[in-house]
């Protein structure tokens, strides 16, 4: 990380700076470790999303998707293990009244004395481990009473086998076929924080593919790779990412195998998105409690089989900030030190800002023509207050890769300067190519300047 200048104060005072990431709730107070997506974090996070559907559904023919609901069956957790087994075991302190993970300690600070961990300090007093249920429970009806506690989902895999006879009647898929989602999950952390990274709250992009047994490890090898080109292919740098297989201890009960993608963060290598091979314990499971048949019946072979699952699961809250923190540069311009998200062009959240040099002698005008011209292929927008310097700092650090500035010379030959974020170039583009011009750059193959 020597070479970099990024830190998460950085991130953090960028995003809200500029208006990507807010702290939720911050009139009140705020709410630890709960965050507000603003206009360019939206268009940001809603890009990270999209290219992960292009890349399973409009680029592949064996996924398709889904949206479940966030409150499902009670049943559903009790079949999952969720409600017996996934807890974290939880220390308090009665001197400070901090709480913390007791197999976290070593990472954890000590609430009077920070320079020490739980447990060091002459003070501290903390109680024997519990176990803690991560799963937000809440109630259905009017009246709180047996029967109708529920959870907020703590993961979108569920979803997805609940559905899964429905989609083998209706989808005309069979295996080896994926079920992909993005959607919202909840988890009452003990320790969330490192801003997006660890929350509550957060968003998960998740794929159930479901195999033949004889092909779950020739399926979960491919799809450890595929998932880890992809980050690549959208401009992370390469000597940043890894494919971390887990030891035996690290595994869950069901799993014969799981890799992450960890990413270095400016807080150190951190799981980015899992990829396991989770074999047909889900399925299993849900026949069990369900009573229901959910076995694949080849129809040419007479074969039936509970398929395996390769389980790709990525956060689109930890993606987003690893976007954000690999794009983060400075650069110095004319004495000046330039910020700059150096986001692969595709992820930007506006592609191009349209710019009159000044607010007179017919300039607004044409650059309006020319925003409403653009608007209709991609995202775009127009700025026309204070010094073109300042405006186009402002691009820079919102990772917009084309400054359009409408100037004299417009008014005379019907052309635009394109400013690079990257290179800094500047060419002329005459008005009637310019949109045709800005795709072109858009599909181009798109290396971080970071590596040169």
């Amino acid at each position: 990380m020597a070479d970099d200048v990024v830190t998460m104060d950085k991130i953090v005072s960028l995003c809200k700076r500029r208006g990507f990431i807010l702290p939720s709730s911050e009139i009140y107070g705020g709410i630890g470790s709960s965050y507000d997506y603003g206009h360019y974090g939206v268009l940001l996070k809603n890009n990270v999303k999209g290219q992960w559907w292009r890349s399973l559904l409009q680029e592949r023919d064996d996924v398709v998707a889904l949206d479940s609901a966030i409150i499902q069956h009670p049943r559903t957790w009790e079949a999952s293990g969720h409600i017996g087994g996934f807890t974290d075991p939880l220390v308090d302190c009665r001197t400070c009244k901090l709480r913390f993970r007791a197999d976290k300690l070593e990472d954890a600070h000590c609430g009077k004395k920070p320079s020490l961990r739980p447990g060091e300090g002459p003070d501290c007093d903390l109680t024997e481990a519990r176990n803690f249920n991560l799963m937000f429970q809440t109630t259905v009806g009017p009246v709180q009473e047996e029967g109708s506690v529920v959870f907020l989902r703590p993961e979108t895999a569920q979803g997805i086998f609940l559905n899964f006879k429905q989609y083998l009647q209706f989808s005309r898929k069979k295996p080896p076929f994926g079920i992909a989602q993005v959607g919202k999950s909840f988890r009452n952390e003990i320790t969330p924080g490192n801003f997006i990274f660890r929350m509550r709250e957060f968003e998960q992009m998740e794929m159930e593919f479901f195999v033949p047994p004889a092909e779950a490890d020739k399926w979960y090898e491919f799809w450890k790779q595929a998932r880890f080109d992809w980050y690549v292919k959208l401009g992370i740098r390469e000597d940043h990412l890894r494919l971390r297989a887990h030891d035996a201890d690290e595994l869950s009960h069901y799993s014969t195998g799981t890799s992450d993608v960890e990413y270095l963060y400016p807080i150190g290598w951190q799981e980015l998105e899992g990829i396991a091979n989770r074999g047909n314990f889900d399925l299993t499971q849900h026949a069990e409690y369900s009573r229901q048949n959910l076995e694949y019946v080849d129809t040419a072979s007479g074969d039936r089989y509970l398929p395996y699952v390769i389980e790709p699961a990525a956060g689109a809250d930890r993606a987003t900030l690893a976007f954000l923190c690999d794009a983060y540069d400075e650069d110095q311009i004319e004495g000046e030190t330039r910020t700059v998200l150096r986001l692969h062009p595709q992820l930007a959240p506006v592609k191009a800002a349209v710019l009159p040099l000044v607010k007179k002698d017919g300039q607004p005008e044409v650059a309006r023509e020319i925003l409403a011209l653009l608007r209709e292929r991609m995202q775009v927008e127009y700025d026309e207050g204070g010094a073109i310097g300042r405006r186009y700092r402002r691009q820079d650090e919102i990772g917009t890769p084309w400054s359009i500035t409408v100037d004299h010379q417009t008014l005379e030959d019907r052309t635009v300067t394109v400013r690079d974020r990257d290179s800094l170039t500047q060419d002329r583009v005459a008005i009637d190519a310019l949109a045709d011009e800005l795709e072109r750059r858009l599909r181009a193959p798109w290396r971080s300047p970071k590596l040169s």
